[in-house]
């Protein structure tokens, strides 16, 4: 399908509608409608309607959507139709966990390679994944053709590793690190920085 031009945060929320697909598809259900789905992910139906334009008329009038069909489009659409490649560099504690976590191939992505440098500490050797040391991380990526790379390593050499990764060909990158990242037009990066999401949870309780 032709990369389409569509804003940074509907692309999120189609994620969203996946999501609510597959948890539909999984209790049987053929067709939802806009608000039944909207409703499921999060939304207001105005902007689910909205953000499903991009792809033309998918639904049908007084019927609604195929959940089949509108899960295929997006799963197209979002390139998880087949395994997408990933690197994760630092194998910490955190990076450790990420490789343990099976979720990633199950949505369309493999963690290929991880690289550390120190890639021959001992925890590493039980993640059943191959370890390697940042100077490997060319040649890897080149080979195994890979965009995608998830960021684990400690702010202190967050950006000098993102530099790297942008130099060696990686086109978006999954940050875990605690600062913003200075990357060049073309060059996506999601930040998840845990301290931020409980310190906005805090301010709802007191």
């Amino acid at each position: 399908m032709p990369k389409l031009e569509i804003p940074r945060k509907a692309v999120y929320r189609l994620s969203l509608y996946y999501r609510a697909l597959q948890r539909l598809a999984a209790n049987e259900v053929e067709t939802v409608s806009s608000a039944a789905l909207a409703k499921a992910s999060g939304v207001k139906p105005t902007q689910l309607r909205k953000d499903l334009t991009y792809f033309g008329q998918l639904g049908t009038r007084g019927l609604g959507y195929s959940v089949l069909h509108l899960s295929q489009t997006l799963r197209d659409v979002l390139g998880t139709a087949r395994l997408q490649p990933v690197v994760l560099i630092g194998i910490g504690h955190l990076g450790s966990a990420l490789v343990r976590y099976r979720g990633f191939e199950k949505e369309g992505f493999e963690i290929v390679g991880g690289f550390d440098v120190d890639p021959d500490r001992d925890r590493a050797s039980a993640l059943g994944l191959p370890v390697l040391p940042m100077t490997a991380l060319n040649d890897f990526i080149q080979e195994r053709g890979v965009k995608l790379a998830i960021l684990a390593v400690p702010v202190t050499v967050a950006q000098e590793v993102t530099n790297e990764l942008v130099e060696l060909g990686i086109q978006a990158i999954l940050n875990f690190a605690p600062t913003i990242l200075q990357v060049p037009d073309g060059v996506v990066v999601n930040n998840v920085d845990l301290a931020i999401e409980l310190e906005n949870l805090s301010y709802f309780i007191r």
